[in-house]
């Protein structure tokens, strides 16, 4: 039996990462620091004979003996990420470091939860894996920005010194249940005010867009992705097509909720992506993927749980 490690295995993402590579017959090691994850997110599991929960900062430092890893570690939130800026590049570099040496040490592959926050405030556009960005090394937002940049350098550093064998994906938006009810990411902001029918709050204009891709997809995307071909390292685009505005997808939230809620419009915050779309082609002719569920189809399943948890 495999043993892998799934660090940030508390969080939105990592909880359903966990509980996917729990149905494969794998033992999982769930490291995170309880920062942003929540232990409710893996209540359903944490009683399995092949789950162990270890609470501990990957900046210090793991010892264990595992054959994959999963780094998802991080805060992916702007409002959590500039909460304590010098601990998310910490994060990025140092955790980064000590997860890459783990897995020169074990000799496991290793999958780095990158972002479309890589590319910045793009000039191209939908953005393609080998266009370089347009991000502010100083804004308030690149702690994370060029935290992920930074950690992405360190894996094909390590790939290329150590011949570690890795995988890079940049994932895009991505919502769904478990998803914090205050993490302060757009979904979850809009849906929870809607059901509160409290005003819903847009930075800017509303014309800014990003494409939205339910957690599901996104999990079957990594998992496909990380058990292709060692040859295929990434960088690798993961998340949905489609693209929607900032209204419209209040206007849909507002429907879908029946919701009283009134949309109000505030300063934008500096160095906003003013769009985010994919080019997924290389997913699509390496590993076969591409995201099947649609935005409403996924609305309604997040609404549905954030009805619960709020």
């Amino acid at each position: 039996m495999k043993k892998i490690l799934v660090t940030g295995g508390c969080g939105f993402l990592g909880s359903h990462l966990c509980e996917k590579l729990l149905k494969r017959k794998s033992f999982v090691f769930c490291v995170d620091n309880l920062f942003t994850g929540d232990k409710d997110n893996i209540s359903h599991i944490i009683g399995n004979k092949n789950f162990r929960f270890i609470k501990k900062d990957i900046n210090k430092g793991i010892n264990l003996q595992v054959d994959e890893i999963f780094n998802l570690a991080c805060p992916a939130s702007p409002i959590h990420y500039q909460y304590d800026p010098v601990e998310t590049i910490k994060t990025n570099v140092q955790g980064t470091i000590n997860i890459l040496n783990l897995a020169k040490k074990c000799g496991s592959k290793v999958f780095q939860a990158s972002t479309s926050e890589v590319y910045g405030d793009p000039v191209l556009h939908p953005q393609k894996e080998n266009y370089w960005g347009n991000v502010n090394p100083i804004g308030l937002r690149s702690c994370y920005d060029e935290g992920k940049r930074c950690a992405e350098t360190l894996f094909f550093d390590y790939f290329r010194q150590h011949k570690i064998k890795i995988k890079v994906a940049r994932i895009f938006n991505t919502f769904g249940p478990r998803m914090h009810v205050n993490d302060g990411r757009v979904v979850s902001n809009f849906v929870v005010q809607a059901l509160k029918n409290e005003d819903i709050t847009i930075y800017g204009k509303g014309n800014q867009t990003r494409s939205f891709c339910y957690v599901d997809d996104m999990i079957e995307g990594i998992i496909n992705f990380f058990y292709s071909s060692n040859k295929i390292t990434g960088p690798m685009n993961l998340g949905n097509i489609q693209e929607c505005s900032m209204k419209n997808l209040a206007e849909e939230i507002i429907f879908l909720t029946q919701s009283k809620s009134k949309i109000i419009f505030k300063k934008l915050p500096s160095d906003d992506p003013k769009k985010r779309k994919p080019d997924i082609s290389y997913a699509l002719k390496t590993i076969k993927w591409e995201p099947k569920t649609s935005l409403r189809e996924g609305l309604l399943k997040t609404i549905s749980y954030f009805k619960k948890a709020i």
